[in-house]
């Protein structure tokens, strides 16, 4: 798997204010017009919230109305479809998360293409999902679940959002490395997956910080890692990847504006200029602080370089693993 972290800063590191020139502002979206930020799951998810927010901020930024539409469905696939054919005028925009390319990685029929059917806008923020159990799993790190796995091949659950999504394949990804065979359940959502493992019907999951840390708080799962290659600023005391034996292991889940392919460069410039200043609002900060997440923009051309290479990564995966998924 590629070092998604690394590419991240790289972005992070290289972002830049543009300054509009005369042509890029004849180029320029309408002002009339309505920008409408495609978010494809539902109202109340954390892409949903992230969406939200991006569209108030840049509605100020831009001087025009921005507005969040979810169109949800197959693992985010069908909102994908829809800005990919969407008019490439810079109105319809995709918030892209990581299934954005885990999706179309596991599953033939998803209908889109994340590198050939989308012109990257800017990256927004990032962080790590965390590696959960059942409290009263007889493991204390990754690496006694691990010993725990191969000891008993298939014994252990892993609950997932769903198949071919980030929660499903890091899980592959884990496997492949560890050699262990760990059977994967998936559901519709990770809160569901959650609560099964709360009650005792699966062992683990992994899901964002905010989703599973009040049940770390309170004592009802334990984390025994982050996804990771360093630690995360909201759980200081749990171990990274690379902490736990994994060197080179290090999956973020990732947020992302996307455009319709052939949107014109002075027009995906003026959006990123914009997104780049919102992303660094001392207020969009510290919500993404206590989102665990953290800002994470940079040009369009490193947006595009970070899609592919997170694509390939999945795809390979996949391959590995011999992944046969449905579209469904």
């Amino acid at each position: 798997m590629p070092n998604r972290r690394s590419a991240l800063k790289n972005i992070a590191g290289a972002a830049t204010v543009l300054i509009a020139s005369p042509s890029m502002v004849h180029a320029q979206t309408s002002s009339d017009k309505v920008i409408k930020i495609i978010v494809p799951f539902a109202p109340g998810a954390g892409t949903d919230a992230v969406g939200r927010l991006m569209a108030q901020k840049l509605g100020e930024l831009l001087g025009q109305s921005v507005v969040v539409e979810n169109r949800s469905g197959a693992s985010g696939a069908i909102g994908a479809k829809f800005v990919a054919d969407a008019a490439p005028d810079g109105n319809t925009l995709l918030l892209a998360a990581a299934p954005f390319t885990t999706v179309p990685a596991a599953i033939a029929g998803s209908g889109y293409d994340p590198v050939r059917q989308f012109a990257p806008v800017g990256m927004i923020a990032s962080g790590p999902l965390v590696w959960a159990v059942n409290k009263d799993l007889p493991v204390k790190n990754l690496a006694e679940l691990i010993l725990l796995a191969k000891s008993k091949p298939g014994a252990l659950n892993y609950g997932s959002a769903g198949a071919g999504g980030i929660n499903h394949l890091v899980l592959e990804m884990l496997k492949n490395r560890s050699g262990t065979f760990i059977t994967h359940i998936p559901y519709r959502g990770i809160a569901p997956a959650t609560m099964d493992m709360i009650g005792g019907q699966i062992q683990m999951v992994t899901g964002t910080v905010p989703a599973l840390n009040p049940f770390i708080k309170d004592g009802r799962v334990k984390a025994l890692a982050v996804t990771s290659a360093k630690r995360s600023p909201a759980l200081p005391e749990v171990p990274s990847m690379a902490e736990s034996g994994f060197a080179g292991f290090d999956v973020l889940n990732y947020f992302g504006l996307m455009a319709p392919k052939a949107t014109p460069a002075a027009v995906i410039d003026r959006l990123n200029a914009a997104l780049a200043k919102a992303v660094e609002l001392p207020d969009v900060r510290a919500r993404f602080a206590a989102d665990a997440i953290e800002s994470a923009t940079g040009s369009p051309a490193q947006l595009a370089a970070f899609i592919e290479k997170d694509y390939m990564g999945w795809q390979r995966v996949v391959a590995a693993q011999s992944l046969k998924i449905d579209a469904t």
